[in-house]
């Protein structure tokens, strides 16, 4: 049977604090659960506990049946890798044994050190457990995935994919391997919209038992059948989908709250009857028995402790001022890239939110860059209004300006005053975390540092790549309000379709590299699931 079962569970990281105990749940044949929480409670460490990549420090798992696991970062780490080196990764155990002993093999025979004989050896091994089987399995899945053809794997790069394409390549794989359960740590994650369509009816035919953490509420509401929460250093089970979780969990914490009354009133109570009873029993000896009943009452239900207390709500509070700025923002005449969109024309307004949509690998990040002065223009011109202040999010926290710094100095460097710079890390949760190091914060806490900085230094245009890719959902809540109360303009490319809803208007860019306007988000889901061509297009406006 294809199940997980997990008990009392418990992990601290290395010179770290507790970061959860008690944790555990189970998950049927054939279910299809979510972990969510906020950024660092350890969702991904929960994924690499049960895929036997982290040892916990207390507790039990069982997952029953054959397994496959996949990290949210997969094929993501060193691009210099080859598309078989990041494919072995995502292989059943055996064959990822002996695919790293045959590539490790390869190279021992290129630089001289192995006579062929060790080469020969893992080659053979590789046969013998289905090496090939599963390469003709990458091929199928390539030709499903990946735009272009892919001779070669053990040659052909992963960074001459897209982020979406690998990451769609990997899922292919693993939604049909027929294996009876799924680890998968942000699936979404770098999927284009109409890829994450394909995602959720691939999960949701699944017959495999599936445990994922996503931040995609829109994909959380349609495929997930349990909600596994982790908060307060613990757990707890919503049986149903995301559409009605939040409704539960403000039921949950009514009734935390009132239980915890109840029991504080009991408590009180009956330590009140024990003194009078104690009174009573110095002034009659006859009342020692009743007192001491009375006592041993109280102290066994002290000693049972109280009920969990509710857990706080994370208190994050974004404040993007902005500042004023001409009415004219940027004017783009004629702009193309390459042979990634052709030339189109348009103007933004002060105010304006407009979301850049359009499959993975059409330019959206590259037109953000250009806007952004980080690429130079190569057909056309872009001329700004003054007094235009503009500020990126990137998508992948790459600021090398932050690395090897801890929170509170990167803060520090635009509050000055020490109390200011915690304060602020407090609004966005990150308080506990102002003596960390950037790189070896959550991908989430990141993000939020990030947006952080962008608030302090004042922009009042803000261009946004992916920014709710890795922010837990109240923090994902609390930007978007942010972004509401904004006085600047905004420019975003994301895939998170929550998120694109509070947006006015947008720009699409297609695999044929044509441009169009699109007014509202409505229009804009309709024009994503269509052919991209000009003709399937209605209430576009063409921008070439």
């Amino acid at each position: 049977m294809s199940s997980i079962v997990v008990s009392e569970l418990a992990y601290s990281p290395p010179g770290a604090d507790q970061l959860f105990f008690d944790v555990g749940f189970g998950v049927a044949p054939g279910e299809h659960a979510a972990i969510v929480g906020a950024n660092g409670v350890g969702k991904s460490t929960i994924l690499r506990i049960l895929s036997g990549v982290v040892e916990a420090d207390d507790g039990e798992f069982t997952v029953n049946g054959s397994w496959l696991s996949m990290t949210q970062d997969v094929g993501m780490s060193n691009p210099t890798d080859t598309l078989r080196e990041m494919l072995i990764e995502v292989a059943p155990a055996n064959l990822r044994a002996a695919g790293r002993k045959l590539i490790a093999a390869e190279k021992a025979l290129a630089d001289g050190s192995d006579d062929g004989m060790g080469y020969a050896e893992a080659l053979a091994d590789w046969g013998d457990l289905g090496g090939y089987e599963l390469e003709t399995k990458w091929h199928a899945a390539a030709d499903r995935s990946v735009k272009t053809p892919i001779d070669d794997f053990s040659t052909r790069l992963v960074s001459e994919l897209s982020g979406g394409e690998r990451k769609r390549l990997v899922l292919d794989l693993l939604l049909t391997s027929g294996s009876d359960v799924l680890l998968l740590d942000e699936p979404d994650n770098y999927l284009d919209i109409p890829t994450r369509g394909w995602l959720e009816d691939q999960i949701l035919s699944s017959k495999s038992t599936i445990l994922m953490v996503s931040h995609d509420r829109k994909l959380l509401e349609r495929v997930a059948t349990k909600i596994i929460v982790v908060e307060g250093s613990g757990c707890w089970v919503h049986g149903g989908s995301y559409a009605t979780f939040p409704e539960a969990r403000a039921k949950r914490q009514e009734q935390l709250g009132d239980d915890l009354k109840r029991w504080n009133d009991e408590e009180r109570r009956l330590f009140h009857h024990m003194k009078i009873m104690k009174q009573r029993a110095a002034q009659n000896f006859k009342n020692a028995t009743k007192a001491n009943a009375a006592e041993t009452r109280w102290e066994k239900f002290v000693a049972a402790g109280p009920p969990p207390p509710p857990v706080p709500d994370q208190q994050i509070h974004v404040r993007l001022r902005g500042a004023d700025a001409a009415r004219r923002v940027v004017k783009i005449d004629g702009v193309g890239i390459g042979d990634l969109f052709l030339p189109f024309s348009d103007e933004i307004y002060h105010g304006e939110r407009v979301g850049l949509i359009g499959p993975n690998g059409t330019g959206k990040t590259h037109l953000l860059d250009v806007l952004a002065g980080k690429s130079s223009v190569e057909t056309g011109s872009l001329q700004f209004g003054p007094r235009t202040s503009i500020g990126m999010f990137t998508q992948v926290n790459n600021r090398p300006e932050f690395q090897d710094r801890q929170s509170i100095d990167i803060v520090r460097d635009r509050l000055i005053d020490e109390e200011k710079s915690m304060r602020a890390l407090a609004r966005y949760g990150l308080r506990l975390n102002a003596r960390q190091e950037f790189p070896t914060l959550s991908g989430g806490q990141k993000a939020r540092l990030e947006i952080l900085c962008l608030e302090l230094d004042g922009h009042n245009v803000l261009l946004l790549d992916e920014p709710t890719d890795n922010l837990d959902i109240e923090s994902s809540e609390a930007l978007e309000q942010a972004l509401d109360g904004f006085e600047g303009t905004v420019v975003a490319v994301s895939h998170d379709r929550t998120f694109l809803e509070s947006l006015d208007r947008f720009i699409m860019i297609t695999d044929e590299g044509e441009v169009f306007g699109l007014p509202d988000f409505d229009v804009a889901m309709k024009a994503l699931a269509a052919p991209h061509t000009t003709a399937s297009i209605r209430l576009a406006k063409p921008l070439n």
